[in-house]
């Protein structure tokens, strides 16, 4: 049986008291983390995933501990289902997300779904680009890193210049994907930089996680902080 209370249990035996230190030190404000490793999540959400009850866990909503969101998502994403019903959970499920981790690791156990249905997830995440809460936003945010494509990169671009959310954890998602855009399309994201609308706080954390990329060499590198020293002064 596959309730909260007996996954709970597995939670516990699996928790390393080290590891909670060191991954609530990654999360300010998140105080009831037990200190699962994700593969072990992962491990357990496949479990329950071809378990015939999955559905009981995925919709308990009484929840305690940082992991026990987390591991819904992972099992939402491995479940078999048709779309329809697919959606539903997760819809159910972005509001839950209370925190980066959650949301990044979930939008990671999605790929295998998006890749299967990148048409029907566009549609999806769109109307999160515009949300409200911080990690509802940042799970559109990063969800648009499966866009990363020559159809898709105005889009993005755009997304950029118009984006205006003050929270930290969606501007930083801003500026994460940007640097990635920069990796797969250099010359199309450095003419981005040298247009770009953001504000200055974001503007500078994407020149500087960009720079960060160990895939980015350093005359680039050198370029793009001597755009930064210009841009900012111009401003």
């Amino acid at each position: 049986m596959m309730d909260i209370d007996t996954i709970r249990e597995e939670l516990w035996s699996l928790a390393d008291a080290k590891y909670r230190q060191f991954n609530s030190s990654l999360m300010p404000g998140t105080d009831n983390v037990l200190g699962v490793r994700v593969p072990l999540l992962r491990k357990l959400a496949g479990e329950i995933a071809r378990s015939d009850d999955w559905r009981t866990f995925v919709e308990e909503s009484d929840l305690l501990f940082n992991e026990e969101p987390m591991l819904q998502g992972m099992v939402i994403a491995k479940a078999k289902m048709d779309w329809e019903e697919r959606k539903h959970y997760m819809e159910m499920f972005v509001p839950r997300i209370n925190n980066w981790a959650v949301c990044d690791v979930y939008c990671n156990d999605l790929k295998a779904v998006t890749t299967n249905r990148e048409k029907d997830m566009w549609i999806f995440i769109l109307p999160y680009l515009q949300a409200a809460p911080e990690f509802e936003r940042r799970f559109g945010i990063v969800m648009l890193f499966y866009y990363i494509n020559q159809k898709h990169i105005d889009f993005l671009f755009n997304y950029a210049d118009t984006f205006d959310h003050p929270a930290y954890y969606t501007r930083m998602a801003i500026a994460w994907l940007l640097s990635a855009c920069f990796v797969k399309f250099p010359e199309e994201t450095m003419a981005y930089f040298k247009r770009s609308k953001l504000d200055k706080w974001t503007y500078r954390k994407a020149i500087q996680k960009t720079r960060e990329s160990r895939r980015v060499d350093k005359a680039t590198k050198e370029e793009l902080k001597q755009l930064l020293r210009y841009r900012l002064r111009s401003r």
